[in-house]
């Protein structure tokens, strides 16, 4: 044994010792903080879970989120219309804010089921409409290019982004349009 080793008082602890016990206090913080962070992304995960999708709702009464996603021009690439229709829809985005019949994973609630075909002449013959649209078609058209001339009653003005002019091409809105003045009455007699 050297003689500092020796001179030291076995009660007093050694440099080694206060190392190891310094890095016990970490991994024990590390430790409380992985459990702190789980414990809050367990608790969000399960808050979300117990929110799921609401029950369906009648037609006069719109489906409504109580956020808008945030969605940025720049989140958006230029869409084609050379896509197929289910490509289509989610890379213009259109899925994260609407239901729409019939394209997978398009169950928003932001703005209104796309069922233009049922709702358009209604929205056509609302003395509130402002537009100039005469027909389903030109509507679903001036919805997608100037969104806030017309608002569907319930859900907020300005949610839908004015700049789909400039990431759409006409081929995309064209193919957006034909889809959507098709989309069959969904059966609801399993709603309840």
């Amino acid at each position: 044994m050297s003689n500092s080793e020796s001179n030291q008082d076995p009660s007093e602890p050694s440099s080694s010792d206060d190392e190891r016990a310094e890095s016990r206090v970490l991994s024990n913080e590390r430790a409380w903080t992985a459990i702190i962070v789980g414990v809050v992304l367990l608790t969000a995960v399960f808050a979300l879970g117990r929110s799921g999708p609401s029950p369906s709702k009648s037609k006069s009464e719109p489906q409504r989120a109580k956020a808008a996603p945030l969605l940025s021009p720049e989140a958006v690439p230029l869409v084609t219309g050379e896509e197929p229709v289910q490509d289509l829809f989610v890379k213009a985005g259109c899925v994260v804010c609407h239901t729409i019949p019939g394209i997978a994973g398009a169950t928003g609630r932001v703005g209104p089921e796309l069922l233009l075909r049922i709702t358009g002449p209604d929205r056509l013959a609302d003395p509130k409409y402002r537009g100039k649209a005469k027909t389903v078609r030109e509507y679903i058209v001036e919805s997608i290019l100037s969104p806030s001339v017309y608002v569907v009653p319930g859900y907020p003005d300005r949610t839908m982004p004015n700049w789909y002019g400039q990431k759409l091409s006409a081929g995309a809105v064209e193919k957006i349009v034909t889809y959507l003045e098709h989309i069959p009455a969904p059966d609801r007699s399993s709603d309840g």
